[in-house]
Formats: C-alpha cells, sequence, structure tokens
C-alpha cells in the first residue's frame, strides 16, 4: 500500500523521503538505499528450513514494532561466521542495518565470534554511512540479534560459561539464562514451563529458580498476551 503523504525524490540521489503534510525530510545516503533496494543475505520465507545454520537469535517484536531475526552457521573448529542470514520486520533503516552487519560478521573468510561481538552500533551506523537521528536504535538492534545469536551457539554447545548477559538479570545461574532469555521464549510461543525447559533447558539442574521462572512466565504472558 502507497502512502500518499509520503514523496520519494530521484532514486539516483540520497534517499529523501519528505511528508507532503509540513513534516522534515530525513536523509539516507546511498549505502543505505543500496542495502534496503539490494538486501544482502536475506533469508526468504520457507529456506530457514534448509539453511544449514547452529545459532539463531531474535529481538523485538512485530508486536510492539521492529523485530530482528540472524541465524548464523558457525564453524565449531575456527568459530568462525562463516554464513548469516536474516530476516528483519520493521522500517527500511532496519532492514538496512541488519543486511550490512550480516555482510560484516562473513567477510574476508568470516569473523571469529569473540570479534563479532566486539562489534558496537555506531560500527554499523559507520557502516552505512550514518542514519537519522530517530533510527539510530535501528542498528542497536542488529547488535543485539547478533550477541544473542552468539549466545544461543554458546548455549547448544554447552560453553554456558562464555554467554553474555549484560544489561539482563540472570534467572538460573547454571545455564546463564536470563529474563530476556525467557521473554524471547514467550514470544517465540512458549505457553507453559515445559515448553520454556523444552526450549532452555530452564529449571531442571536448578530446581531454585523454578518460582521465579513461572513468575516471569506468566508476566510475560499477561504481557503480550493477555
Amino acid at each position: 500500500m502507497t502512502d500518499k503523504s509520503v514523496k520519494i525524490t530521484d532514486p539516483k540521489q540520497p534517499v529523501d523521503i519528505r511528508s507532503t503534510t509540513g513534516g522534515g525530510g530525513w536523509l539516507y545516503t546511498d549505502t543505505v538505499k543500496d542495502h534496503f533496494f539490494n538486501p544482502r543475505n536475506f533469508m526468504r520465507y520457507g529456506e530457514e528450513e534448509t539453511f544449514k545454520h547452529n545459532a539463531m537469535g531474535r529481538v523485538g517484536s512485530p508486536a510492539c514494532g521492529d523485530e530482528m531475526v540472524l541465524w548464523l552457521n558457525i564453524d565449531p573448529k575456527t568459530e568462525k561466521i562463516a554464513e548469516c542470514r536474516w530476516r528483519t520486520f520493521g522500517c527500511g533503516s532496519a532492514i538496512a542495518s541488519t543486511s550490512a552487519l550480516s555482510e560484516m560478521v562473513v567477510e574476508n573468510g568470516g569473523m571469529p565470534i569473540d570479534e563479532a561481538l566486539k562489534i558496537k552500533p555506531q560500527d554499523i551506523l559507520n557502516r552505512l554511512g550514518g542514519l537519522p537521528d530517530r533510527k539510530v536504535h535501528c542498528s542497536v538492534l542488529g547488535d543485539k540479534a547478533l550477541q544473542a545469536a552468539v549466545n544461543d551457539y554458546f548455549r547448544q554447545t554447552g560453553q554456558h560459561t562464555r554467554i553474555v548477559t549484560a544489561g539482563s538479570k540472570v534467572i538460573d545461574a547454571d545455564l546463564h539464562i536470563t529474563d530476556h532469555d525467557i521473554e524471547e521464549a514467550v514470544l517465540e510461543g512458549a505457553k507453559t514451563l515445559e515448553d520454556l525447559q523444552k526450549k532452555l533447558k530452564i529449571g531442571i539442574i536448578n530446581k531454585e529458580s523454578l518460582p521465579a521462572i513461572e513468575d516471569l512466565l506468566r508476566y510475560y504472558q499477561e504481557k503480550y498476551y493477555g
């Protein structure tokens, strides 16, 4: 559906989207435009069933705004990111940010995951040549999606001490599972304690964490599904 209140300038120039109702323009670089119209490493619907990957990270929610999902194929011998695919629900800036990030982590034979974890939102912004101030959060989502995917790899390979939990509250200390992990599991369809344990193995070793887990499960169920 086309929004008649939006005017897009000559496609050969940096994209300047203006509202005809009186708002100002948002200037996008040629690099942002290129990643938006020619996204790198995009995961088409249905391809995730056949794409060989050993890590996945999801941040955000389509119910609340932008959502990003990253699939990584990490070489277990070198811990380099051999392949990265993604899907983003969101605006052009979110799409361009994820595309640029996916390109960064697979260049030159793949980036080691420890190095990839050092990528900051500013690195993505620099790659794109900048974003409007109100769109900077899109590069933050890309950074968080990558961290979530690498944490998933650590969890699947039993490297729980390497899981990065900055900014989250650890609920299961044995497995380094946080409140954010539980929230994401609920957004992905977990409805019961059994669903959470099937996905995260949470509370199986550390029984003392079960009351907190069940409280968070109820909280996120009510928050997102009423």
